[in-house]
């Protein structure tokens, strides 16, 4: 199979989708590989690593997608890519199609195969593609949110573990999944007062037993957000739904139950946020204000540490790219039901339940695709 990697072109993102070690394991595997001029060097790899690896370096965006059969990125394609895009072509890569109509309608009008990183699931419901990325956002959320609650940067002017005779801050993560324990972690260990929140009482239980004495978990609902959010220094939202929109846990009223300079970092941005008030922002412009609260969006946190994030990605994605490469898409997808969850769009029409309903999209059965 012929595999492209491009540039990401998104704001300062400075991932790819494939290092060095992951091109040389497909091109040992048979494959051809073209990777676009400069493509890893935001990650610290040089074309030259890719040229040893067994990969051939093309000048532009437009060679990549035009000689590959599959494309292998980090983040969705956005608005320039699209008519690059070729019908039958395999995307793999993050999509997030639920919380962007956009770029879900671009793909169909494509019919190009739109396999979604998010979206590749386990049997235990794990999603081992984005547990990575999860992890990294998970601790960036709380170095970031630290940041802002510097008051040089418009927060409240606490440091977050506090010192010997002054409280520490309190930090407050919604949800309890791969973010939410990252996050409580590099909280903790920052010697924050930190509260996690989850809905799953088991999984309240695990993180009781697995977290430090400074990790309170507390049932989620809304009296008890409303009630946390009136002391706490940092929110951290992390929900996810595999595949559909997040649900605003925190809406516009409560902010007014905040006090001035509290900073909200909602790691659900991708999925359309768990803070109603959450819009998309970037690196570049991280932050705005809202009722005197810090809101810190940021789509692609995990790209501001792109070394270790493009490692940990690859890491993860390779097996799954090998099956696809050596398999082809169909058979690869028949074989091996986690493969078969990341299909989202294929040949014009939506075969992800989440997205279809995010959306109010016509499913077709994924079964229909595969024949």
């Amino acid at each position: 199979m012929i595999i492209g990697v491009p540039k990401e072109i998104k704001n300062n993102e400075n991932r790819v989708g494939l290092t060095p070690a992951g091109v040389s394991a497909l091109a040992k595997a048979g494959h051809k590989l073209f990777v676009q001029s400069t493509a890893g060097n935001g990650s610290g790899f040089s074309d030259d690593e890719y040229k040893k690896a067994g990969a051939s370096i093309l000048k532009t965006i437009a060679e990549v997608y035009k000689k590959a059969d599959m494309i292998i990125k980090v983040k969705e394609p956005i608005k320039v890519e699209y008519s690059l895009i070729k019908e039958g072509q395999l995307l793999f890569t993050y999509f997030h199609f639920a919380s962007y109509e956009p770029l879900a309608k671009a793909m169909i009008k494509s019919k190009a195969i739109c396999l979604a990183y998010e979206t590749v699931e386990k049997k235990d419901r794990s999603l081992p593609l984005l547990v990575p990325m999860s992890e990294v956002a998970g601790r960036m959320s709380i170095q970031e949110g630290a940041k802002y609650l510097e008051k040089p940067m418009g927060g409240r002017g606490i440091l977050l573990g506090g010192v010997p005779g002054v409280k520490p801050a309190h930090v407050l993560i919604l949800g309890g999944g791969i973010v939410g324990t990252q996050a409580a972690k590099m909280a903790a260990g920052m010697a924050a007062d930190v509260t996690i929140m989850d809905i799953s009482i088991p999984r309240l239980r695990e993180l009781d037993d697995i977290l430090p004495a400074n990790v309170k978990t507390v049932f989620s609902n809304e009296y008890n957000i409303r009630d946390a959010i009136k002391t706490a220094d940092l929110i951290v939202g992390a929900v996810l739904i595999p595949g559909a929109k997040a649900p605003h846990l925190i809406t516009r009223d409560m902010l007014k139950l905040m006090r001035p300079g509290t900073v909200l970092v909602d790691v659900a941005v991708d999925q359309g946020g768990c803070i109603e008030t959450c819009k998309p922002t970037t690196h570049e412009d991280p932050t705005y204000v809202i009722d005197g609260i810090i809101h810190y969006c940021v789509a692609n946190m995990p790209g501001a540490v792109p070394y270790t994030s493009t490692l940990a990605l690859t890491n993860a994605t390779l097996p799954y790219a090998l099956q696809l490469a050596n398999k082809g898409w169909k058979k690869a997808c028949s074989d091996n039901e986690e493969l078969k969850l990341g299909l989202n769009v294929v040949d014009g029409k939506i075969v992800y339940k989440g997205v279809s309903e995010a959306l109010n999209l016509k499913l077709t059965n994924v079964e229909e695709v595969l024949k």
